[in-house]
């Protein structure tokens, strides 16, 4: 085991915080701090290093209270502006997903489908302020007689609503390309024939698992940004896979690492989650996710140091490989040349397409920063970290 020459804990990290004297940088910013002074003297000298993405990300949705009814009800079938809910909960409990369809939607009967609207619209509305048409049916009980129960919330009025998404903030992804002979759309988006693109989702060296890929400070309790307001890492996410083949600085090669967060959703703000989209395969939700790590010794400061140079993805084909689950690479490049907006492919030229914001992931990172200066914003120590 590796004896760190410096040693920080959580609560002193705080302590500065509250007293003003934290020193916060931004995962861009503290590239360069690191290659100037070296991993020991930057961890002495930077408190917290701050992360942030803003992409689409489908394992997303809503658990929402929305009160009793009079005469009550238990509702089993529920709908927000038209988009089914999950009934299957309790009384007045509600689940909505991201990706669930407005009722009615000819989905890919008139291919391929437009999907204007769905779950993560519904989202934004309710975190726009807007008005939004519940109902909800059930089939009556003895101490639950009401069978049809309708009215228009908005979030202000709602009990409780609480994001709650239960895969985020993917730790690497793929470069998705087409190597077919007609246009197909997915979940990455359009992708051309015969390579004629190349769509990629990671902001890379502010994308936040990538900051701490071995999750050292992140697990249960870690206090994140979500959709503007706070949040929680509550678990890993589902198809977390930390077992990902690796390069020798410790990144994962390909899709690896995912998180389970929740916030309370009446903190955040509709500019960080945007409902969005998909042409021919259904609709989303743009999420704005943003983790400080606490530099604790220099091992944690030298991971903050990645750069998209250093952090790579799989080129995999989307028109046949993916969707018949064949694992097979046609290239392995940097998030450097995916960034610089064409990659080389079999001496083939592909101009690519990001997902993801890098703009709005800076935009978070500093938004983070910021709070963290201000003294707005703790970090939250993990009562465990996640498996890796």
């Amino acid at each position: 085991m590796t004896e760190h020459k410096v040693k920080k804990t959580y609560q002193e990290i705080n302590a500065k915080i509250q007293s003003g004297d934290v020193v916060v940088v931004t995962a861009e910013e503290i590239i360069d701090i690191v290659k100037e002074n070296g991993p020991e003297e930057a961890a002495r000298q930077v408190d917290v290093v701050t992360t942030g993405t803003f992409a689409p990300m489908c394992s997303s949705g809503v658990m929402i209270n929305f009160g009793h009814a009079k005469p009550a009800i238990k509702a089993s079938r529920v709908w927000l502006n038209g988009v089914p809910a999950y009934g299957g909960l309790a009384a007045v409990d509600t689940y909505l997903g991201a990706t669930e369809p407005f009722e009615g939607d000819p989905l890919n009967k008139v291919y391929p489908g437009e999907f204007n609207y769905g779950g993560g619209h519904v989202i934004a509305d309710l975190v726009n302020g807007k008005k939004v048409h519940l109902k909800a049916a059930a089939y009556g009980t003895d101490c639950y007689p009401n069978k049809l129960f309708e009215k228009d919330v908005t979030l202000r009025s709602l009990p409780q609503a609480t994001l709650c998404n239960p895969r985020n903030g993917y730790q690497n992804y793929n470069c998705a390309v087409n190597r077919g002979d007609k246009t197909i759309y997915t979940y990455m988006g359009t992708l051309k024939p015969k390579m004629g693109n190349a769509n990629y989702c990671s902001a890379g060296q502010l994308s936040p698992l990538f900051n701490d890929p071995y999750y050292q400070t992140i697990g249960l309790g870690t206090r994140i940004f979500l959709g503007g307001g706070e949040g929680y890492v509550t678990w890993h996410g589902t198809q977390h896979k930390p077992s990902a083949k690796r390069s020798a600085k410790g990144v994962p090669l390909t899709p690896a690492g995912t998180l389970w967060v929740m916030g309370d959703l009446k903190q955040m703000d509709g500019r960080w989650l945007v409902g969005a989209s998909l042409q021919g395969y259904g609709v989303s939700l743009f999420v704005g996710l943003g983790i400080p790590i606490p530099i604790l010794n220099e091992e944690i400061v030298q991971y903050t140091a990645i750069c998209d140079e250093d952090l790579f993805t799989q080129v995999v084909d989307y028109s046949s490989d993916y969707a018949q689950g064949v694992s097979r690479t046609y290239g392995q490049i940097s998030y450097a040349e995916l960034k610089s907006g064409e990659i080389k492919i079999k001496n083939q030229r592909i101009p690519t397409t990001p997902l993801s914001s890098v703009l709005r992931a800076r935009e978070i990172a500093d938004i983070l920063k910021d709070r963290i200066a201000q003294g707005r914003f703790m970090i939250g120590e993990p009562q465990f970290t996640l498996p890796r």
